[in-house]
């Protein structure tokens, strides 16, 4: 909820990416819906990566991103290759 409505919506309409971290640090984003096509379901996880690798704290060292997981709601989850994810994102 916000008074300024207006740089809510060029924010969200740039790009901007929203993620929380759990207390396990677990990292939750929304990356799409079902009816996305398969290319845009990709770039948004390139993008929400690229996103937590720039926010990456300096003083973190050795594996940030241990695992990823692609997952619905309430559905079983896919195991993504971090190093692939991650070469992509950089790029």
């Amino acid at each position: 909820v916000t008074m300024d409505v207006e740089t809510a919506v060029r924010e969200a309409k740039s790009g901007k990416v929203v993620y929380r971290v759990d207390k396990f640090s677990n990292i939750h984003v929304p990356a799409g819906k079902l009816s996305f096509e398969l290319a845009s379901i990709k770039e948004n996880l390139i993008t929400i990566i690229a996103a937590i690798l720039k926010d990456r704290p300096s003083t973190v060292k050795g594996t940030f991103i241990k695992s990823m997981t692609l997952t619905s709601t309430m559905g079983p989850g896919i195991k993504l290759d971090v190093a692939g994810v991650t070469l992509e994102a950089k790029s």
